[in-house]
């Protein structure tokens, strides 16, 4: 599922030149009827538009959609991403900290959770040096 049909297009064409059958949904992350216990794995990509009220509930859903022993592959933006200003949204309030997806996925088993800063091009809206951020963990 992605809110954009551009990324949904590249994603199309990428996965038609290898071989790969997938199976599109352009949605909104935030009113979609999200499934419970129907991945096993969930992918949240640069999804720091949400504010933190609505995070809180994406939050949610991207746990309950995971069946157990799913596995949640996050990145994002630190506070420090504000500096760069090559991606992502101008309010550090949106960005990520390892303390806060410490207590956000707390019910999960944390495997990796990283802040590093990297030079990215992923098009004229992510280019430039970056503060990333990187979870990856496991649904009990």
């Amino acid at each position: 599922m992605e809110y954009s049909l551009p990324a949904v297009e590249k994603a199309k064409q990428l996965a038609q030149a290898r071989g790969v059958q997938l199976n599109f949904q352009v949605a909104d992350v935030l009113t979609w009827t999200w499934p419970v216990q129907a991945y096993d794995i969930v992918a949240a990509i640069f999804i720091q538009f949400a504010s933190p009220a609505d995070r809180a509930k994406l939050f949610r859903h991207l746990q309950d959609a995971l069946k157990p022993g799913g596995l949640l592959i996050l990145q994002g933006y630190t506070p420090k991403q504000v500096e760069y200003k090559t991606g992502g949204p101008p309010q550090a309030e949106n960005m990520y900290t390892p303390a806060l997806l410490r207590t956000v996925f707390s019910e999960m088993e944390i495997l990796h959770l990283a802040e590093h800063e990297e030079f990215i091009a992923e098009g004229t809206k992510h280019y430039g040096m970056s503060a990333l951020i990187d979870l990856v963990a496991r649904k009990k």
